[in-house]
């Protein structure tokens, strides 16, 4: 089944394309996508599609902050009817578990967890997609973080924003979006905050509103059937790095057994040790093309707790060794 998102992001698109000199049409088209998805921004769009477009659009224009550029533009509004529930949430933490739990409303391919670590909060948000990703990985979450700044009006002040990618040569636009520290290169994306601004009253809060908000958009029909194998997808991008990509974990975060999760999967025809490899390959992939990790972190990162366990894994995945792939011609 294919993870879809709202066609309002073509809109954001179109306009920073121009902006740096871009013929969009073009790069719709070769995507699989037409001008006429602009019509409607409620319309679904296939995510992967819309993540191809953003690559093509950032390697045309010669911008790596290509996503981010978009992100810089999107205010909570863009969230469509969702925006009012997260707006009225009595703390940020609220407001971040509404848009975990109604994420399928604006794109399915987001992964979202909250992670306690004593006074500090880590806020890991991955893009799910089959495709490379840095510029989707970007736009959510510079989105993610002009949202929380919406609903803190002003009082938020993360540690850092961290991003699994390599730096730019130019970061004058991250700056200028995140106004903090950057973390390139790092274990997850997303960024790490305190808890005490996560459960920081949001002073434009209004309980009834909120109420009324949350009735409407529960009689929203979901716009594709809920998946297991997506949201097992989502669990073991978020668990592997930090080693909890186990079946009682995952289950555990989807709040279910492991019985039931399993049969669930045994129904959509595939296996959890299915979907751990299949995730395994593609972060295997994002990891190594980063010259930043040694190759006995990323063995770490994906579970293996010895480098030559990973090396066998790796050739017999790729047919080379990890070492090879990270020298071959880009």
């Amino acid at each position: 089944m294919p993870t879809l998102l709202r066609a309002a992001v073509l809109t954001n698109f179109f306009e920073v394309a121009r902006d740096v000199g871009l013929n969009p049409l073009p790069l719709l088209r070769e995507a699989g996508l037409n001008r006429a998805l602009l019509d409607d921004p409620e319309q679904r769009i296939p995510a992967d599609a819309a993540v191809r477009l953003l690559e093509a659009a950032a390697q045309a224009s010669g911008s790596l902050q290509f996503g981010l550029r978009m992100a810089e533009s999107r205010q909570l509004s863009d969230f469509g009817v969702v925006s009012l529930l997260i707006s009225h949430q009595p703390t940020l933490r609220d407001a971040l578990s509404a848009t975990i739990q109604y994420r399928h409303l604006l794109n399915d391919t987001l992964a979202i967890q909250i992670e306690d670590a004593g006074p500090m909060v880590i806020i890991r948000e991955e893009v799910v997609a089959q495709v490379p990703a840095r510029q989707a990985t970007e736009l959510a979450i510079g989105v993610l973080f002009r949202m929380c700044a919406a609903v803190l009006s002003g009082r938020w002040k993360p540690h850092s924003v961290n991003f699994t990618h390599d730096a730019p040569a130019d970061l004058s636009l991250h700056r200028r979006v995140f106004g903090c520290r950057l973390d390139f290169g790092s274990e997850f994306n997303g960024f790490v905050c305190r808890a005490a601004d996560l459960d920081a009253p949001n002073p434009s809060a209004d309980p009834a509103m909120a109420r009324y908000a949350q009735r409407f958009v529960e009689s929203l029909p979901y716009v594709s059937e809920p998946s297991v194998v997506l949201d097992v997808r989502k669990a073991i991008y978020l668990m592997l790095p930090s080693g909890r990509a186990s079946s009682d974990c995952v289950a555990q975060g989807l709040g279910l057994s492991v019985r039931t999760m399993q049969r669930q999967l045994d129904e959509a025809g595939v296996s959890f040790t299915t979907l751990v490899n299949e995730v395994r390959r593609e972060l295997a992939q994002r990891y190594i093309d980063n010259p930043r990790y040694s190759l006995v972190r990323v063995s770490e990162l994906l579970g293996y707790s010895t480098q030559s366990s990973f090396t066998r894994w790796f050739i017999a995945q790729f047919g080379m060794a990890p070492q090879q792939w990270r020298q071959r011609p880009r």
